[in-house]
């Protein structure tokens, strides 16, 4: 009693931590002494952490309604974690598996202490029971029989059949006493409760049960619950879902409902051995994994078996994940086994990553986005099936209506505009800005890439005659479904759209909120255009709350990504890309480096272009080299005279600095793209050492050498391992629409397929077709009848559905 009156004296001043941000600080262990001559008292002991964001999350919003989305998720506040037999047994079924355990203690202790309330419904304890009871039958048995034997010689023993109540008994204490210790690795408190059908059902008891779980969490402790299997009795008949205060405790899927329910919980994450709901049997061929169920969807699923232990199943899991979305609570229900995830999975799902299937009441108005990816794949298919005079057409048809519906446009662009102008630094405001004269340019480039797409699908590259009446051809063919995603750039969206037109592949587009009224427009009029040949879905404007991180997932429906956008955007795409090829530059860290027989006029004139005319774009130039011989000349001050009147901010390199008693602020790292108003100078001894220079720093986007000297030029030029070199000509002209592509969909950094500025051939790849009349292999070894021959033919271009032609 005395400990409890101190212990809750104290906790109040405790609570007040939310308003502490540094140090962290976290109750680690508080003890109660007494000893006969002196008063009791109290031991604080008390642990600073402050790697560790404590009190972070806001406040849970007022209950009632269930998060529409899941990217909403992030704000959940009181979460129930319901670990399925399958996830915390192994798979003899026989104690517990204690890596996944791990883990997932791990996960729920990191959360809690990030201000969360978690409360965990676990089973187990029949299999760690059984695992005791059967080591402790085995250790009897050996002893009793050598006993009897007079040797120490085993005979076959047989076990009996454990019964489930005696093994949950034997079990239930060791479970828990393996949670504590867990937890207590990461300063986090565990409480332990055993709950019956009984105990939800007397009002008293329910009460009770409430009132213990609140004091609990408000104590920052993490309460454990369980069936008692010990004692528990067998489930009421039909009592399932007649209301929402009624579901029979008939399993821990059950009793996770309904202690969510109860709890007024924001989130149960359900975990057990399967992703999640599938359209069909898990396993099966078409078997599709359900990203959001909607309740009324139950006809669009089929179950399958039950998990290999435990007394749920899937049929259970939906009728419990709906009952507690009826109250209020959102639900995933996702895998807990699969050793690649288990270590994250409860907090991607807390982050609103796609995990498992997603139990929501708000049905969006349109499709899916995998809906989409699957209209825009079949529709894809049709547009390449399409001769090239009809797709031209069709691009034709939207660079007419870019101009025709100029005021609709410009008329969207300004209200994004309106928007953006607080949030958006000067230069992304000027990727998002659309002119008149921008789109009269867009309107010029598609029309070079309508004349381009007359000869893309379908082109022969390579012809042989392998034997008599075998011919072998190499076609192009489109690459599939592309994923593009940009930011701020409204104006990439009609020149990729044309360019997937043109190479007949199906399009995904997702742009950033920024443009959302420009993007929507242009999307409107790319499917206008489209739908005169029947092919409006081949391009989708994916305009869902759907996360960038999980359209990089969607590996079996996307061919290729293509992000187009800032350094930072490209490299985490690359990172979150799950098995789909990414087609971008990591960075535009571009060099310009001015030889010691540079001209003067030339020098000056391509550094400002290359560094002022478009500073946040991916081509300008971030480092200029200088040649030794340059210091203190007139060309040298006329360079550092230009970019101070242009308000370009200089940074010293290190070899650069050691030659200047008062220098600019030095550079912190020669691998910057700085995308400002602002460049490194750095200091080289010769051609060769720029080289060497770039090669060590640069990121093989577009380095520029100015000189007079030609052989010094030729040198640079093929001794660059760079996408793009220039000689006397300015960085910025590294694009698609000034090389003539008529646009870009990007530019590839990378050595493998299209690099440097990606037009219609980079979206393009081939397949081999064989013509022959009933040849085998067998006709070609040593005892068949055929030779090869290997002989080159003249090619020419393959029309849809046609042979070829000479």
């Amino acid at each position: 009693g005395l400990s409890q009156i101190c212990f809750f004296s104290i906790y109040p001043s405790l609570t007040g931590f939310p308003a502490w941000h540094a140090p962290h600080w976290v109750l680690s262990r508080l003890s109660l002494h007494a000893d006969p001559t002196s008063s009791p008292f109290l031991t604080l002991h008390v642990r600073q952490w402050s790697n560790v964001p404590f009190f972070t999350v806001p406040l849970a919003r007022a209950h009632g309604k269930s998060f529409a989305h899941r990217s909403d998720l992030r704000q959940a506040k009181r979460i129930v974690v319901k670990l399925g037999s399958a996830v915390v047994t192994r798979g003899d079924e026989c104690g517990l598996a204690l890596g996944r355990l791990a883990s997932i203690v791990e996960q729920v202790a990191m959360l809690q202490n990030q201000g969360r309330e978690m409360m965990i419904v676990t089973s187990g304890a029949v299999a760690f029971g059984k695992q005791r009871l059967r080591h402790e039958i085995l250790l009897s048995q050996s002893v009793r029989q050598a006993l009897h034997s007079g040797q120490n010689q085993l005979k076959d023993m047989s076990l009996p059949v454990l019964e489930a109540r005696a093994c949950a008994a034997a079990g239930q204490s060791g479970l828990m006493a393996l949670y504590e210790a867990m937890f207590t690795q990461y300063s986090t408190c565990t409480a332990q409760i055993l709950v019956t059908n009984l105990d939800f059902h007397d009002d008293q008891k329910r009460r009770n049960l409430k009132s213990t779980l609140h004091e609990l969490l408000r104590m920052n402790i993490v309460p454990i619950i369980n069936t008692n299997d010990a004692v528990v009795p067998p489930p009421e008949p039909n009592s399932d879902l007649q209301g929402v205060n009624v579901i029979s405790i008939k399993d821990n899927d059950s009793l996770a409902a309904r202690l969510a329910v109860e709890m007024r919980a924001d989130l149960l994450i359900a975990l057990s051995d399967v992703e999640g709901l599938y359209d069909s049997p898990p396993g099966s061929d078409d078997a599709k994994l359900l990203d959001t169920f909607y309740p009324g969807d139950q006809h669009s699923i089929t179950y399958g078996t039950k998990s290999r232990v435990g007394i749920g199943g899937m049929e259970a899991k939906v009728k419990a994940a709906l009952w507690a979305l009826q109250g209020g609570t959102s639900v995933v229900i996702a895998n807990g086994t699969h050793p690649k995830v288990t270590g994250h999975v409860i907090t991607d799902i807390v982050e609103g990553k796609k995990v498992g299937t997603f139990f929501s009441e708000v049905k969006p108005a349109g499709p899916t986005v995998e809906q989409q990816t699957e209209m825009a794949r079949s529709a894809g298919r049709t547009l390449a099936s399409l001769e090239p005079e009809q797709r031209s057409d069709i691009i034709c048809a939207l660079a007419d209506l870019l101009t025709e519906r100029k005021d609709q446009i410009l008329s969207a662009n300004k209200k994004d505009m309106e928007h953006a102008v607080s949030r958006l630094s000067p230069a992304m405001l000027k990727r998002l800005s659309l002119s008149s004269s921008k789109l009269n340019s867009l309107s010029i480039g598609l029309r070079q890439i309508a004349v381009s797409s007359q000869d893309s699908v379908g082109r022969v590259l390579r012809k042989t005659r392998v034997a008599n009446n075998l011919e072998l051809e190499q076609i192009t063919v489109p690459i599939g479904v592309l994923l593009v995603i940009f930011e701020s750039r409204p104006d990439c969206l009609p020149q990729v759209s044309a360019l997937a037109i043109a190479s007949g592949n199906a399009l995904l587009l997702k742009g950033g909120k920024e443009a959302a009224n420009t993007n929507r427009i242009l999307h409107e009029l790319a499917q206008e255009a489209l739908s005169i040949h029947g092919v409006k879905d081949a391009i989708q404007l994916v305009s869902t709350r759907e996360e960038v991180e999980d359209l990089c997932r969607l590996e079996k429906m996307i061919d290729l990504i293509i992000p187009r956008g800032s350094s930072q955007l490209v490299r985490d795409i690359q990172r979150a890309a799950k098995g789909i090829p990414v087609l971008g530059h990591s960075e535009g860290i571009c060099h310009v480096y001015v030889d010691h027989e540079a001209s003067v006029d030339k020098a000056i004139k391509i550094i400002r272009d290359s560094k002022c005319d478009y500073p946040a774009a991916c081509n300008a130039m971030e480092t200029l080299l200088v040649h030794r011989e340059l210091l203190r000349t007139p060309l040298f001050d006329q360079i550092i005279d230009m970019l101070r009147t242009e308000h370009v901010k200089i940074h010293a390199g290190p070899k650069f600095a050691s030659y200047l008693t008062f220098s600019p602020s030095e550079v912190k790292s020669l691998r910057t793209e700085y995308g400002d108003l602002e460049c490194c100078i750095e200091v080289v001894d010769s051609m060769q050492e720029a080289v060497d220079h770039i090669h060590k720093y640069g990121s093989s986007h577009t380095d520029v050498i100015v000189t007079e000297n030609e052989d010094t030029a030729e040198q640079f030029l093929q001794q660059l391992d760079s996408a793009c070199v220039f000689w006397n000509a300015s960085s910025r002209f590294a694009d698609g629409y000034r090389f003539g592509l008529g646009a870009e969909v990007g530019i590839s950094t990378a050595r493998i397929h299209a690099r440097g500025p990606v037009g219609l051939e980079g979206l393009l790849t081939t397949k081999w077709v064989l013509r022959g009349e009933g040849h085998t292999a067998a006709d070609f070894s040593e005892q068949g009848s055929m030779t090869y021959l290997h002989e080159n033919l003249p090619v020419a271009r393959v029309l849809p559905g046609r042979r070829t032609t000479s």
